[in-house]
C-alpha cells in the first residue's frame, strides 16, 4: 500500500463500532469510507454521525466496496468468524474486535484462511498498543522489578440481567470470560506467555453462562497469575506485577491506562504518564495501517499464534467451568 489514505469499511454499528470509528477519524491518513448494517435505517444514521460517505444494508456490501481497504469486524463475538470470512474471501484485510472467535477450532479456521488468501487479519486487543503498556512491556524486558512473580488483573462491572442481552444470552457468546476476561488474560500472557496449568471456577447465571470467574494460572517458572472477571459488581480493573525486583502497579483502566507505578526496592515511585489519545483504539489502527504499509501480514504485538494459543486458553477455562457444579449467581438476577 501506499501513504494514500487508509479507508476503513465498518462492519457493524453497535457501541464499540462507534468508540472505534470516532478514534479513526482523530488520525490523520486515516478515513472510514463506508460502513455496514442488516438494517439500512441503522447503517445510514451511523454513517450521518460520523460524516461516513456510504451506508449499505447488508454486510456483502459492505465488503465488497471497492472503496474499502481494510474492514474491521465489530458485530457480537458468535459471529466474527462469519463476518470476518466474509471480508477475506471478497480480499479484504480484517481487523477482528475480541475474541477474534468464541473458540479455538473457529479462530484456527480464520486464521487459515487469512493466509491462504495473503490477507492481514488481527483481533483488536487494543490494550497491546497502547503507549503505557508499550513502557511497562519494555520496563518489565529490562529487568526493572526482576524476575516476574506474579501477576494480577481485574475487570468487572454490573450489567443489568437480561437472558436476551448479549452478556447473558449463551447464543451470542455471552459470560463474563469471554467479554472481559480477555483482558486480564492477554495481560498476562504478554508477560508470562503460555501457562502450564490453568484452574478456574465461576458462578452461574440462570442462562449458563459465568458471572463472577475467578482464573489461576501457573508457569513452569514458578510465577502465578491471579485473574478476576465478573458481570455482577463494580470491581478495580486494576494490574499489578510483582517481582524479585519491585513491581509495576496499572491504575484503572488497566486496559487502556493513563499512568503506571513503577516501584524499584529502595528506590522512589517512578510514575509513568500519557494522554490517551480519542478513546483508547486508535492505536490498534495506526497498527493496522504500519502492517499494510510495510507488507506485513500480521502484527509482531499481537501475533495470529498468539491469538489461538489464547483461544485454546479459554477452551480450557470454559470446558472446566462447564463441569463444575452449578455455583448461583452472587446477586439475584431475576
Amino acid at each position: 500500500m501506499t501513504e494514500s489514505p487508509l479507508r476503513w469499511g465498518v462492519l457493524g454499528t453497535g457501541w464499540i463500532a462507534q468508540r472505534f470509528a470516532e478514534d479513526v477519524l482523530l488520525l490523520p491518513g486515516h478515513t472510514v469510507s463506508a460502513v455496514g448494517s442488516r438494517v439500512r435505517h441503522t447503517a445510514e444514521t451511523f454513517a450521518r454521525q460520523h460524516g461516513i460517505e456510504r451506508a449499505w444494508d447488508s454486510y456483502e456490501q459492505l465488503v465488497a466496496d471497492d472503496e474499502v481497504d481494510v474492514v474491521y469486524v465489530a458485530t457480537p463475538h458468535t459471529f466474527h468468524l462469519a463476518h470476518a470470512t466474509l471480508g477475506l474471501e471478497a480480499g479484504r484485510p480484517v481487523l477482528v474486535e475480541k475474541p477474534f472467535t468464541t473458540n479455538a477450532a473457529d479462530a484456527r479456521r480464520l486464521i487459515a484462511l487469512a493466509r491462504d488468501r495473503g490477507l492481514f487479519a488481527m483481533e483488536a486487543m487494543w490494550t497491546r498498543f497502547n503507549p503505557l503498556i508499550g513502557r511497562l512491556r519494555a520496563l518489565v524486558a529490562d529487568g526493572a522489578i526482576g524476575d516476574v512473580t506474579a501477576v494480577y488483573a481485574d475487570f468487572g462491572f454490573i450489567s443489568p440481567y437480561d437472558p436476551a442481552h448479549r452478556h447473558w444470552s449463551p447464543e451470542l457468546g455471552g459470560g463474563a470470560l469471554l467479554d472481559l476476561g480477555v483482558y486480564p488474560l492477554y495481560f498476562t500472557w504478554m508477560l508470562l506467555g503460555a501457562p502450564e496449568s490453568i484452574q478456574a471456577t465461576a458462578a452461574t447465571a440462570p442462562t449458563g453462562v459465568d458471572a463472577n470467574t475467578g482464573v489461576l494460572l501457573g508457569y513452569a517458572c514458578g510465577a502465578v497469575a491471579l485473574l478476576h472477571c465478573n458481570l455482577t459488581s463494580d470491581s478495580p480493573w486494576t494490574a499489578v506485577v510483582t517481582g524479585t525486583e519491585g513491581r509495576i502497579e496499572v491504575p484503572s483502566p488497566f486496559f487502556s491506562p493513563h499512568t503506571l507505578v513503577l516501584h524499584r526496592k529502595g528506590a522512589e515511585p517512578e510514575t509513568f504518564r500519557t494522554d490517551v489519545l480519542g478513546n483508547g483504539y486508535a492505536y490498534q489502527a495506526q497498527e493496522v495501517a504500519r502492517c499494510l504499509r510495510a507488507g506485513e501480514l500480521e502484527s509482531p504485538v499481537m501475533p495470529l499464534d498468539e491469538t489461538l494459543a489464547i483461544h485454546g486458553n479459554l477452551d480450557t477455562i470454559l470446558a472446566q467451568l462447564k463441569r463444575q457444579a452449578v455455583i448461583p449467581s452472587p446477586i439475584p438476577l431475576a
